[in-house]
C-alpha cells in the first residue's frame, strides 16, 4: 500500500503540472480520418482483420457463437454506461479490476463491441495493460507493432490500429510487455497521444483496458486521464477488503459502476 500511496501523490502532482501536448508527436501519430459512405465506414489506412469465429467463441468474445444471455447482459451494461457518460458529457472510460484474472480485459472487449453496435458513435479500444498486454489475443490477431512502438517513434498510429471486422470499432494494441509501464503511462509523449485520441472525433468513445489496481500503480497513475472508471469483480474471487481498498485508492476517480463477472447465476439484474 505504501507504493500505492506514493503513486497517488505523484498522480496529484502530475495533474497540477500536466504538460502541453507535443505538437510534433501528434503530427507523427495522427492517422487520416476514415472515409465514410452513407451505408458503412470504410477504413482507408487502418488494418481490417477478420477474426476466426471459432477463436472468438473460445475466448468468449461477442461475435463468435455468443449465447443470447451474454449478448443481452452486455447490452444492459452498454446502456447503463452510456446513460452515465451522456449525463456527464464524458467520452472516455477506464476498465480495471482489483486483482488479476477477474475478467476486466474480456469485459473491456465485449463492452467495446456492444458500444460499437450502437450507430450513434465510434469506439476506440486501447490496451494500456502494458505489463500484460493481451487484447489482440482475444481476437486472434498478432500485431507487428503497438502503442509502445509509437512512443519509441518506430511505428505510426495508422500502422498499429486494426479493425476486428466490427463496424465503428478500432483497436489500439500494446503488443509487447514493458517493465517501466507506470512511467510510460505518465510520460509527456503518452499524454499527448491520449489527448489526441480523446479529442480527434467528437462522436468517439474511448475505452482503456488498464492493469488491476492492486497489482501495480498504473491504473492509479493513469486515472486522471479517463473521464470515468468501470470496476470488474469476480464472484468468489474478489474479497470485500480488496474491493474497499480499490475504492479508497480510486477515490478521486468517477467510478460509474461495478461489473460482477464469473457469476454462477443469471438474472435480469445481472450487472
Amino acid at each position: 500500500m505504501e507504493r500505492i500511496k506514493q503513486a497517488l501523490e505523484r498522480a496529484k502532482k502530475e495533474r497540477e503540472n500536466e504538460p502541453r501536448p507535443a505538437r510534433s508527436l501528434l503530427q507523427r501519430v495522427t492517422p487520416k480520418p476514415v472515409a465514410a459512405t452513407s451505408d458503412k465506414i470504410v477504413y482507408t489506412e487502418t488494418t481490417v482483420f477478420r477474426p476466426d469465429p471459432a477463436v472468438l467463441s473460445a475466448n468468449r468474445v461477442l461475435g463468435g457463437d455468443s449465447a443470447a444471455s451474454a449478448t443481452d447482459a452486455y447490452r444492459m451494461l452498454r446502456t447503463r454506461v452510456l446513460q452515465r457518460m451522456r449525463e456527464n458529457n464524458w467520452n472516455s472510460l477506464m476498465v480495471t479490476s482489483a486483482g488479476v484474472e477477474e475478467g476486466k480485459s474480456l469485459t473491456a472487449v465485449n463492452l467495446a463491441i456492444s458500444l460499437a453496435r450502437e450507430v450513434s458513435h465510434t469506439v476506440l479500444l486501447v490496451d494500456l495493460d502494458l505489463r500484460r498486454p493481451g487484447l489482440h489475443e482475444l481476437f486472434g490477431y498478432q500485431p507487428k507493432a503497438g502503442i509502445v512502438d509509437i512512443l519509441e517513434s518506430s511505428a505510426t498510429m495508422s500502422e498499429v490500429l486494426f479493425n476486428p471486422d466490427v463496424e465503428r470499432l478500432v483497436v489500439l494494441p500494446a503488443r509487447r510487455r514493458v517493465e517501466n509501464s507506470s512511467e510510460l503511462l505518465s510520460s509527456p509523449e503518452m499524454l499527448s497521444i491520449i489527448a489526441e485520441i480523446k479529442s480527434r472525433y467528437p462522436e468517439r468513445i474511448v475505452v482503456f483496458d488498464m492493469p488491476p489496481v492492486l497489482a501495480t500503480d498504473d491504473a492509479l497513475a493513469f486515472s486522471p486521464n479517463a473521464d470515468a472508471t468501470l470496476l470488474v469483480v469476480a464472484e468468489g474471487q474478489t474479497g470485500q477488503g480488496e474491493l474497499s481498498t480499490v475504492y479508497e485508492v480510486l477515490a478521486d476517480s468517477n467510478i460509474i459502476g461495478t461489473v460482477l463477472n464469473k457469476s454462477q447465476g443469471y438474472s435480469s439484474a445481472y450487472y
